[in-house]
């Protein structure tokens, strides 16, 4: 194996799988003001400058409050439709070759848009990108945890009638003081209904939050979880069932989770042997998309070219996907390598 980025293709090129992103977080500020123009939303800001220059968060929550004022534009299927298909086109550039796409139906529920029309818009997009670009895209709904789990229960029943066109459940949101067990219901129904179970947890969280999303909530993935290197105990047990971390660099940064990239945890979570991937969580929001998240982070981290496959690889072993699906991802990935 050769032993810098520079003697694999550009790792721009490298085929990927993004397994953490919010769509909503992946409304730029030109679409959110077209949007609110088409649907007469009106925004509190004067243009998209501005907007823009609101993107200065402290961390989670003053994120979280710009990005539900966002949302408001978001009102009928083509609405959603349109926002997944301009992500998709981004993630099909950056060699995004599968992606697995968190929405929060209550951001949009509890303004009055009927849950059919997020899914049904969203869903549509995932069907002609995989058309138009060759893209695998799925949908993961995820659970407000600011909001009661009889709310998440919910939402859970009013969505199973659209079983066919999302893969699993998670959890976003506020994450202090919102512990994951405070779910366990609606996971166990969750379960029952065949579907795949993931969570937020370990970002501003505690690694006991971890734990709880294992044990309690019997999560696939843990979404972030970069604090679980806080716990020796716990980083021996997601190394030693493989259990994957989608990291979200960028995000981190952003969020002021990390002070700076270059003291980002991504490189000692790979030597210790856990399955840490690359994600772009909210792209629009956080300064860049997958690509960027890759490249600013083997620059601030000087990562190898191992490191660019062992991060890809991992990200195809931790996709919601067939055996043979993998496989053949996997091949993908095996010509970008001696």
């Amino acid at each position: 194996m050769k032993s810098t980025t520079q003697n694999i293709q550009n790792i721009r090129d490298i085929p990927k799988a993004e397994l953490h992103m919010h769509i909503e977080g992946s409304l730029e500020p030109e679409l959110i003001f077209t949007l609110a123009m088409r649907n007469n939303v009106t925004l509190p800001y004067a243009s998209v400058e501005a907007l823009r220059a609101a993107y200065a968060f402290t961390n989670l929550q003053s994120f979280l409050d710009i990005y539900y004022a966002g949302a408001s534009v978001l009102l009928k299927e083509q609405d959603f439709y349109d926002m997944a298909m301009a992500y998709l086109e981004r993630a099909h550039f950056d060699n995004v070759i599968h992606t697995e796409m968190f929405f929060d139906p209550q951001t949009h529920t509890e303004r009055g848009v009927a849950i059919d029309v997020v899914i049904n818009g969203l869903h549509r997009a995932c069907v002609d990108a995989k058309q138009k670009w060759g893209i695998n895209a799925v949908l993961i709904l995820c659970f407000l945890r600011h909001l009661s789990e009889e709310s998440a229960i919910e939402t859970l029943q009013a969505a199973l009638p659209y079983r066919d066109k999302f893969i699993g459940v998670g959890l976003d949101s506020s994450e202090v003081g919102h512990p994951p067990e405070k779910f366990a219901r609606v996971f166990a129904m969750s379960k029952a209904a065949g579907l795949r179970l993931v969570a937020h947890a370990g970002e501003e969280g505690p690694p006991a939050y971890i734990w709880q999303a294992l044990d309690v909530l019997g999560v696939e993935r843990i979404d972030h979880g970069v604090r679980c290197l806080e716990d020796e105990k716990l980083v021996a047990r997601l190394a030693k069932d493989r259990i994957p971390l989608t990291v979200c660099p960028l995000s981190n940064l952003k969020l002021r989770v990390t002070p700076d990239l270059r003291q980002h945890p991504l490189k000692k979570m790979l030597d210790a042997g856990l399955c840490a991937t690359i994600n772009s969580d909210d792209p629009a929001y956080f300064g860049g998309y997958m690509n960027t998240n890759w490249e600013a982070t083997f620059a601030a981290l000087n990562l190898t070219a191992t490191d660019a496959v062992t991060l890809a690889r991992n990200s195809f072993e931790a996709a919601f996907v067939d055996e043979v699906t993998r496989a053949g991802y996997l091949a993908r990935l095996a010509t970008c390598y001696d």
